[in-house]
């Protein structure tokens, strides 16, 4: 079974949000706020809903629970957004809603919208397993909108040989990674700790410190 290996650091932070990156995000939402007085009988819906639409973004970061940076493909923003757009379209498209209706069914697609972005950041990362070595692909940082890329390793290797070239451009990987540390000593990439029974739960600081160690 091929496994992951993410060399990237392992945090996240509290902002923007995945679809706030999105070029339409700011045209949409304030199209929803201004428009959600319209949308319920009960008059105290409207700052419920409101409240709901002006948190989007910050909520859905605290929603996410990712062991892995929130950063998306732009294809996969797109697909994302347009998803989130059509229902919250529909939503709109009706008439004023009996008390609650409206805010309860924001919540459902502010749900549905941070599973899609779970499921679009992780197939990603999964799709790396495919792989065999570095790779890297570009991304969205969901934190401040900038535009960065991921950096993994696969090991879904077919011969010897592949493993020995993705093992080393591992190794150069990290030779660059650490190229301001002169203790760091890289030899030959026939390691114990970078043989696959050993790859599952390694770190880039895992395999720095092996490194160092032989």
């Amino acid at each position: 079974m091929a496994l992951l290996l993410c060399l990237v650091c392992l945090t996240a932070a509290l902002a923007h949000g995945c679809l706030h990156c999105h070029s339409n995000f700011s045209k949409k939402f304030s199209f929803y706020r201004h428009h959600v007085n319209f949308k319920s009988w009960w008059v105290g819906d409207i700052p419920v809903s409101g409240a709901l639409l002006t948190d989007w973004s910050d909520d859905t970061m605290k929603e996410l629970h990712l062991a892995i940076p929130a950063k998306i493909t732009r294809e996969k923003l797109d697909q994302v957004a347009t998803a989130v757009y059509q229902m919250m379209d529909q939503l709109y498209q009706g008439k004023m809603y009996f008390p609650g209706y409206f805010p309860n069914e924001l919540r459902n697609i502010f749900r549905e919208q941070v599973h899609l972005i779970q499921n679009a950041i992780i197939e990603s990362r999964i799709d790396c397993q495919h792989r065999c070595g570095i790779f890297q692909y570009e991304t969205i940082s969901c934190n401040n909108c900038t535009d960065s890329h991921v950096t993994c390793f696969g090991y879904n290797c077919e011969s010897s040989a592949q493993w020995k070239s993705a093992v080393q451009g591992l190794l150069n990987y990290i030779n660059n990674w650490h190229k301001q540390d002169t203790s760091m000593s890289l030899v030959s990439p026939a390691l114990r700790c970078l043989e696959p029974p050993h790859l599952a739960n390694l770190t880039l600081e895992d395999a720095a410190e092996c490194l160092k160690q032989h």
